[in-house]
């Protein structure tokens, strides 16, 4: 299904008229990862990593063809974010799927958000029996794009032991790339350190200061509370003050009939090997760091 989207962000899109339909991918009990799925184009397979505290790791890797690219878990403009499909696992409690700090690049179709390159998205699992282990089946749903954009489908599994001493390095390094959280005016290499918001009613505009190490290219994404908001990418809007990097975007993109007021969007900024998270209430007020 195409992600919700407002303004100009279906049109664009083109879809090829056949989805490319991965085969299931074999179980591979004791083994570090299932069968890979898919085509020349791209292929995705489960990863297997070692137990970390009291959560088994696992990981969701995606492979691309040179010039294809696929989306984060807000695409941008246009595209479709992944979608994960856990429910026929056995012995398991729950699942906690992480993203990578994305990319974004624009063309004749708009901004998009998302990888250009392999892709790593880290799992969390939690085990209904944590003695035993967990049988993971994933569903999965993703699209690529080169010229068009092809939505791909498939399933894999693979036995996730809570004795696993797995080669996880590549899991590992991925896990570092997830964004951490963080809280407005952090005190870190990499922070945001204001956030301003001009304007009231139904489209304020909301300027925002990242500080980063010098010379390093800061990216900014902003989310709202739920899939069906559209917001725009922030735009650079030179330097701000003490040597930050200002972004201004606008709230443009809140669902039909919806009052922006008091909504908590979610800020990503990105800058070298960092990358960090931070809440903020439109009203103006800050929320705390997430849990």
């Amino acid at each position: 299904m195409i992600a919700p989207a407002l303004r100009h962000r279906v049109a664009p899109l083109l879809f090829a008229l056949i989805a490319v339909v991965g085969t299931l991918g074999s179980a591979h009990a004791a083994t570090d990862s299932s069968a890979w799925v898919g085509d020349s184009r791209s292929a995705f397979r489960l990863l297997s990593g070692a137990p970390k505290d009291s959560s088994l790791q696992a990981g969701v890797e995606i492979r691309l063809a040179p010039g294809w690219k696929t989306y984060w878990r807000y695409p941008g403009d246009s595209g479709v974010p992944p979608r994960f499909d856990f429910t026929r696992s056995t012995n398991l409690k729950m699942v906690e799927v992480e993203f990578p700090a994305p990319q974004v690049w624009r063309d004749e179709t708009g901004t998009a958000i998302g990888y250009k390159h392999a892709v790593i998205f880290p799992l969390r699992i939690t085990a209904q029996d944590k003695s035993q282990p967990v049988t993971l089946v994933l569903a999965f749903d993703y699209a690529i794009c080169e010229r068009l954009c092809v939505p791909v489908s498939g399933e894999a599994q693979l036995q996730i032991s809570p004795s696993a001493a797995a080669d996880d390095a590549a899991l590992v390094a991925s896990q570092a790339r997830v964004p951490t959280k963080s809280k407005l005016g952090a005190d870190t290499p990499l922070s945001i350190r204001a956030i301003t918001q001009e304007g009231h009613g139904s489209a304020p505009r909301i300027k925002v200061d990242v500080a980063a190490p010098p010379g390093e290219k800061v990216e900014l994404f902003a989310e709202g509370p739920a899939a069906d908001w559209a917001l725009p990418v922030p735009e650079p809007a030179g330097p701000g003050p003490d040597g930050t990097q200002r972004f201004i975007f606008a709230i443009d993109g809140a669902p039909p009939g919806v009052d922006p007021k008091g909504a908590t969007l979610l800020l990503t900024a990105v800058a070298g090997n960092r990358a960090i998270e931070v809440p903020f209430r439109l009203d103006g007020a800050a929320t705390p760091a997430l849990k």
